[in-house]
């Protein structure tokens, strides 16, 4: 029979006592369908055992009772019966479905999608697994909650597992299924998996906290039970019907309060925490005058999450209060159904109470609670930021401002300015240059508080700020912000590459047009021109590639290379020509000649200031364009760079230069500074395309702090035909 166990083996539970427990909350379950589904997890796991050496199936009937013990439905308690045998024996999703139900075979289908998720790998998958985690919520939140209670029976048996293996699931545990609980407002199952991953891994810090909490309770007694005495005395007084419990928190809330105050055990005050349920609304109010009368308020540690639920559906008024012997307690008041929805969160809307479905006035439909996710997590495009932005919402606590017209925005704890503009509207936030808070002009980095109004300053023309990035704490203003950086990137990219495409065709005697642009796009699998000139302004496809892409047949042969005495077109028979010093133009810009006595033909860029003084001078002005093909590295640009004051940089950049078929002529170092080098670098490069190359990769450097093309300016002595004395000092640069 299925169920039996060999003699001596640890017994699997008896279905009797799932079945018994189920009927305590709902009389009408179908017993019947619970042994059935009992029965077929048996029959599927038979012969399969834990690293405990109980037999396997204990670890779903453990799973389903805390699921019962939350009060769910049968279907759920079902699916945690069932909800290893896809995965792990040989049942199948159209069994399942037909012995059943559909809604159960899906539940199951999606925990053991659930279970396949490797969130602990490495930091991309962690990420992208992480999206495919909130969009299985989209599905039915019932997955996520089985989940949470396999991942929870599973830290509670955690020491038959291998140490190795212990540490990546708490850490998993304390990183993604902790914060998820208290996101989904199952907070006492987010305090139980915080601990059990704490257990694991801070051990020593664990029981160092337990010693210390056994011989503070000798020294001062039942601390708990006297104040709880004390509070049912106060609220009784206060002619109030409401129940009083006191607890001492868990070793690592206590623990992760001493890291953020930054604060020993013998300065910790607050470790012990109350809550009084009372019969209604406004006797949670009455029973906070009452507690407010007998002991001192902390200030700024009052919230009113009656008035201003949370998400979740959470309502409970927080106040920490202070006695006559300095130590200080957290009291937490709110009437028995929001006690309900605060211990169960989202888990309370299947509550079921004396066989019908019990409708919790407070508790958050599913769908609701995942459309405010969703709000703020649908717009991020990479994962990276998408795992950002869903540890930002879960691990944050709320505070409530006020718009000057009354209304409420929430925002986490430690949001700014532009947090709040962005929470009003994306227009608002992208244009805020400043804000007010309660009448007070303040910068957009301020961390607002409770119970702030809020006015924002806007101005036309204001854009995102690369640096908003890191002050922001809402995901929904941090994926805005990422988003206007790139399309502003993106422009700026396009702008670059559009320049270099004109050169580049212009050196085969073509011309740049929509029509070429569209047919390279085409051919390099582009979505359209503008996709090109971003890609090409980017460095992520080169000069040479464009011109391939549409004219294979006009690209030189390789190895066949200009050299410099006939790089320019245009000149009469015996002329010769010099770059002048003032631009340096390199083969791809745009240039043009000015005749001078004894230099033969001086070639400026075309956009050069010099050309000003020639105006009045047209029949010194010669029409000149590079010759198509590759050029000899032999025209010199300096590079204006900033670099870090830290062993081996300078020796990494000449690498990187060398990398890039670049050679160094010169180096002078202009500034030096405790943290940084500014320096002046002379390189000889073949064309406008090299040099572009060459300065998005240093740009991309960690260690390079700026970098810039420096016209006009070259290390050194300046020699025949390079730059003045005069020249160098306008550009801010010391000449020995």
């Amino acid at each position: 029979m299925p169920g039996q166990n060999a003699p001596g083996a640890i017994p699997i539970p008896d279905v009797e006592e799932l079945v018994a427990l189920v009927a305590s909350y709902n009389p009408k379950s179908n017993g019947d369908r619970l042994r059935a589904a009992y029965a077929y997890g048996v029959a599927m796991h038979d012969g399969q055992f834990r690293q405990s050496g109980e037999p396997y199936f204990c670890h779903p009937v453990a799973v389903a009772r805390i699921l019962a013990e939350q009060r769910l439905d049968d279907d759920t308690i079902i699916t945690a019966l069932l909800h290893d045998t896809i995965e792990d024996t040989k049942a199948s999703y159209s069994e399942i479905s037909e012995r059943f139900g559909t809604e159960v075979a899906m539940l199951v289908d999606g925990v053991t999608k659930l279970t396949n998720l490797q969130l602990s790998s490495l930091e991309t998958k962690q990420a992208e697994n992480f999206r495919k985690l909130f969009m299985a919520m989209t599905k039915d939140v019932r997955v996520i909650v089985v989940k949470m209670s396999d991942r929870l029976h599973n830290m509670r048996t955690i020491e038959s597992m291998r140490r190795d293996k212990q540490h990546q699931k708490a850490r998993e545990t304390m990183d993604i299924y902790a914060p998820l609980a208290g996101r989904m407002g199952m907070q006492w199952m987010r305090e139980e998996l915080e601990d059990l991953a704490f257990r694991v891994l801070n051990p020593e810090a664990r029981k160092s906290i337990m010693v210390r909490f056994i011989k503070l309770q000798r020294e001062t007694g039942d601390v708990i039970e006297r104040i709880m005495k004390d509070m049912r005395t106060v609220v009784r007084k206060a002619g109030l019907q409401a129940e009083v419990y006191g607890r001492a928190k868990k070793p690592y809330s206590i623990w992760r309060k001493m890291e953020e105050k930054k604060q020993g055990f013998s300065r910790l005050s607050d470790i012990y925490g109350f809550r009084v349920i009372a019969a209604d609304e406004e006797d949670c109010y009455r029973a906070l005058g009452a507690i407010h009368q007998r002991w001192r308020a902390v200030p700024g540690r009052f919230k009113d999450y009656i008035s201003q639920p949370k998400s979740n559906g959470y309502r409970s008024i927080h106040t920490t209060v202070s006695g006559r012997d300095g130590k200080r307690v957290e009291v937490q008041i709110r009437t028995s159904e929001m006690h309900d929805v605060a211990e169960r969160g989202v888990a309370a809307h299947w509550s079921y109470r004396d066989g019908i479905r019990y409708e919790n006035k407070f508790a958050v439909a599913p769908t609701e609670w995942i459309a405010t996710l969703q709000d703020t997590f649908e717009s991020e495009e990479n994962h990276e930021e998408f795992l950002d932005a869903v540890k930002l919402e879960m691990y944050s606590d709320q505070v409530f401002c006020f718009t000057p017209k009354g209304d409420v925005i929430k925002l986490p704890k430690g949001a700014t300015p532009i947090d709040f503009g962005y929470a009003i509207h994306t227009r608002i936030g992208s244009r805020c240059v400043s804000a007010r808070v309660d009448g007070v002009r303040v910068p957009l980095w301020t961390r607002l508080k409770n119970g702030q109004s809020i006015e924002i300053i806007t101005a036309e023309g204001q854009e995102p700020q690369a640096t908003w990035v890191d002050i922001v704490q809402t995901g929904r203003a941090r994926a805005a912000i990422r988003r206007a950086l790139r399309e502003a990137d993106r422009e700026r990219f396009i702008k670059l590459g559009r320049e270099l495409a004109r050169a580049a065709f212009e050196h085969v005697g073509r011309k740049s047009t929509d029509k070429v642009l569209d047919t390279a796009a085409r051919n390099l699998g582009l979505e359209n021109g503008d996709d090109v000139l971003a890609n090409l302004g980017m460095a992520e496809i080169t000069a040479r590639d464009l011109v391939q892409a549409v004219y294979p047949e006009l690209q030189k042969k390789q190895g066949e290379v200009v050299p410099y005495r006939r790089a320019v077109i245009g000149l009469e028979q015996g002329q010769s020509f010099t770059r002048a010093a003032c631009c340096e133009p390199l083969p791809g810009e745009r240039i043009v000649g000015i005749t001078s006595r004894g230099q033969g033909v001086i070639v400026h860029a075309i956009n050069c200031d010099t050309l000003i003084d020639y105006d009045d001078q047209p029949e010194r002005w010669v029409d000149l364009h590079w010759h198509s093909g590759t050029h000899e590295a032999a025209y010199g640009v300096t590079l204006d760079m900033t670099i870090g004051n830290d062993a081996g940089v300078l020796g990494r950049i000449c690498t990187l230069i060398g990398e890039k078929k670049a050679n160094i002529s010169d180096l002078e170092f202009v500034d030096r500074k405790p943290d940084f080098y500014r320096l002046l670098v002379r390189v000889d490069l073949g064309d406008i395309e090299q040099l572009h190359s060459l300065m998005v990769m240093l740009e991309a450097e960690s260690e390079v702090a700026a970098i810039a093309r420096l016209r006009g300016v070259s290390p050194g002595v300046p020699g025949p035909g390079e730059p003045s004395r005069k020249m160098r000092a306008k550009a801010g640069v010391q000449t020995p």
